[in-house]
Parts: structure tokens; C-alpha cells; sequence
């Protein structure tokens, strides 16, 4: 009986540890203007008109990347801005490509009867495949008295998980991963995040 209680604490400690965290994993690409931490570390967002029209969704998008550019060292000061910050964020919503057709899977309808080494009977069925969100997220740093931009950062992650802000949140922190002189092309960072 021994014998079967160290694997079943192992596998309770592995569901404990996967029920508290999860990873983001998100795409990232990067330019930079930049040669190193900026002098004046402050900035002030700023709104496309599109953008200006979703107010408070919109706020909440800059809230997050607030939140990430803090960690960076830059600062919100909205009297005496030395950069101008457009953030975006978007959500296109998709069912899993091929989710049922896949190998393994098999015929799906109600049920089924066949003839082998004797005799089997069942019944299946499918439900709808998840839901894959695709999130991207993006800033621009733009000198506030030239309007030229010296940092420009996106962000793309697929996943099922539904809560926005957390999932945002961790995205955010991709994009700015490397500021200001982050690494040349396409590159994935994978972020833990509580679930």
C-alpha cells in the first residue's frame, strides 16, 4: 500500500502546482530608437479617435499598460510629458481549426456498432470546440515635441482562457520585455501569471 501513496502525493502536488499558475505565452516584435533608458522617463497617453470612442474600455487598456510601463521606468505625468503613448488592445474570438477532425478522434456521431474479435457497441458525441482568443496588444512612443516615434512594440497570444485584465496584463509586460533596446525580430516571451 506504500507503494501507491508516493505516486498519488506526486500527482496531488503536480494538479496543486497547475491549478495555481499558468503561462502566456505571447509573440513579440520590437523597434527601438532608442540607446539606452531614457533621460525624462515621463509620458502621457494618447488617443486615436476611434479610440477616444470606447472610453472606458479604452481606459482600462491604458491601465494595463500603465501598469507594465511603471516596470520599465517610465512614468505618467500628463502635465509635463517628454513622450506621447498610443496603447491598443484587441480580442478576435475563433473556434479551434480542425478541433474534431484531427487524428484520434474518429467518427462522431450518436453511436456506432461494429464487428472485431467480437462484438462493440457505443455512443458518442461532440460538443462545440473551445473558443481560441486571440489577443494582440500594442504601444507607441513618440517624442512629445517632435512626434516622432522612437519605440513601437506589439504583442499577440492565442488561448482559451477567458479573463481579460490578467491575460492583458501579462501581455503588456511582453511587449516592454528588453526596453529600450530590445532584441532584433520576432521573438516569444512566455509569462507566469496566477490563475
Amino acid at each position: 500500500m506504500k507503494w501507491i501513496t508516493l505516486p498519488l502525493l506526486c500527482a496531488a502536488l503536480w494538479l496543486t502546482g497547475c491549478a495555481s499558475t499558468r503561462l502566456v505565452d505571447s509573440d513579440v516584435q520590437s523597434f527601438s530608437q532608442l540607446a539606452g533608458a531614457p533621460a525624462r522617463a515621463t509620458y502621457s497617453f494618447e488617443r486615436l479617435p476611434s479610440q477616444q470612442a470606447q472610453g472606458a474600455q479604452q481606459s482600462a487598456v491604458e491601465e494595463q499598460a500603465r501598469l507594465a510601463l511603471a516596470k520599465v521606468g517610465l512614468r505618467q505625468d500628463s502635465a509635463a510629458p517628454f513622450y506621447r503613448v498610443q496603447a491598443h488592445a484587441r480580442i478576435d474570438l475563433q473556434a479551434y481549426p480542425d478541433y474534431w477532425d484531427g487524428p484520434g478522434w474518429g467518427w462522431g456521431g450518436w453511436g456506432g456498432l461494429g464487428v472485431g474479435r467480437g462484438f462493440y457497441g457505443g455512443l458518442s458525441m461532440r460538443f462545440p470546440p473551445p473558443t481560441l482568443y486571440r489577443r494582440e496588444v500594442g504601444l507607441i512612443l513618440r517624442e512629445a515635441a517632435t512626434g516622432n516615434v522612437v519605440y513601437e512594440t506589439r504583442a499577440v497570444h492565442e488561448g482559451v482562457w477567458t479573463d481579460n485584465p490578467a491575460v492583458f496584463a501579462a501581455m503588456f509586460d511582453a511587449a516592454l520585455n528588453g526596453f529600450p533596446t530590445p532584441p532584433t525580430g520576432p521573438r516569444r516571451i512566455v509569462l507566469e501569471i496566477p490563475r
